[in-house]
C-alpha cells in the first residue's frame, strides 16, 4: 500500500473483463489515493473459479472480502456491471453496520431501479449470444475465434451477463454518499433518463456527466474521467469527518 494514501478507491470491472482494466489508474490519480481493483472469480488469476451469476451473492462475497480493507475512507468506481456491483456492495456493507463509501462513481449503467430496455440474451446458444452482445459489450472477437480461448472466456462472459440480466432490484433507503454518474450520449442501454435516475439512490449530492460515444465511451474519455474522479476525491477528503463511519474504524 502507498504509505502516503489517505483514502482508498475500489474499482469494479465491467462484464467480461477483470481487474487489469484499471491498470494505470494508480499513476493517473494522486498519491493520496490508494487504488484497489476488485478481482472477481472466473477471470485472470482466478480463471478456474466459477464466476458469479447473482448480484446478491456477488455483493455479499465482495463486501466480506473488503471488510479488512476499510481502515481508510473509501470510495467506489464501477463501469457497466461494475456500477451495479459497486452499488450493491455499498448496500451490503450498510446492512452489516459497516461504513458506506464516501463517494460512489457509476458509469455506463442505468439506475438499478430502472428495468432493462431489451430482452435477456444470457440463455441464447453461443453464436447467437455473442452476436447479440457484439454492439453493446464488444466481446473479444479474435479471442472468440480461437476454440481454446473461447472455451475459457465464454463461460465467464455468459455468467456476467446472467448476473446483470437476472438482477432484481430490492428497494432500500437511499445511500448517504454523493453519487456521480457518467455515461455515453449514444449508449442505447443507458439513455439520459435512466442515468439521471441514479439521483433517487442518494440522500446526498447527485451529479452527472455524459461524453461522446456509446457504451464504451470510457475508452476515449478516460483521462478526463480520471481527472474528475481525482478532483472529487481530494475535495471530499478535506471535508471528511474523523469518526468511525468516515475513517473506517468500525471495520477494525
Amino acid at each position: 500500500m502507498n504509505a502516503q494514501a489517505r483514502l482508498r478507491l475500489f474499482c469494479f470491472p465491467h462484464a467480461g473483463s477483470g481487474a487489469s482494466v484499471y491498470h494505470g489508474w494508480t499513476a493517473a490519480l494522486s498519491d493520496l489515493v490508494d487504488v484497489r481493483a476488485v478481482h472477481l472469480p472466473g477471470r485472470e488469476s482466478r480463471l478456474r473459479e466459477p464466476a458469479f451469476t447473482e448480484a446478491e451473492e456477488s455483493a455479499a462475497t465482495i463486501s466480506k472480502a473488503l471488510e479488512e480493507r476499510l481502515d481508510l475512507p473509501f470510495a467506489f468506481f464501477g463501469h457497466s456491471m461494475g456500477a451495479l456491483l459497486s452499488f450493491e456492495v455499498a448496500r451490503a456493507l450498510r446492512r452489516k453496520g459497516l461504513p458506506e463509501p464516501f463517494y460512489l462513481f457509476v458509469s455506463g449503467h442505468r439506475a438499478p431501479q430502472i428495468p432493462s430496455p431489451r430482452p435477456a440474451v444470457f440463455h441464447l446458444p453461443d453464436d447467437e449470444f455473442l452476436e447479440a452482445l457484439r454492439d453493446l459489450y464488444d466481446p473479444p472477437e479474435e479471442a472468440m475465434k480461437i476454440p481454446e480461448l473461447r472455451a475459457l472466456l465464454l463461460p465467464t462472459l455468459r455468467a456476467d451477463i446472467t448476473l446483470c440480466e437476472s438482477y432484481d432490484h430490492s428497494p432500500e433507503a437511499p445511500l448517504g454518499c454523493p453519487i456521480f454518474a457518467f455515461g455515453g450520449r449514444d449508449d442505447q442501454e443507458t439513455p439520459l433518463e435512466a442515468l439521471e435516475s441514479w439521483g433517487a439512490q442518494t440522500d446526498g449530492r447527485f451529479e452527472m456527466m455524459r461524453f461522446a460515444g456509446g457504451h464504451f465511451y470510457l475508452d476515449a474519455a478516460l483521462p478526463e474521467i480520471q481527472h474528475l474522479v481525482n478532483s472529487k476525491l481530494l475535495a471530499a477528503l478535506d471535508s471528511l469527518v474523523e469518526s468511525p463511519a468516515a475513517a473506517g474504524e468500525a471495520a477494525e
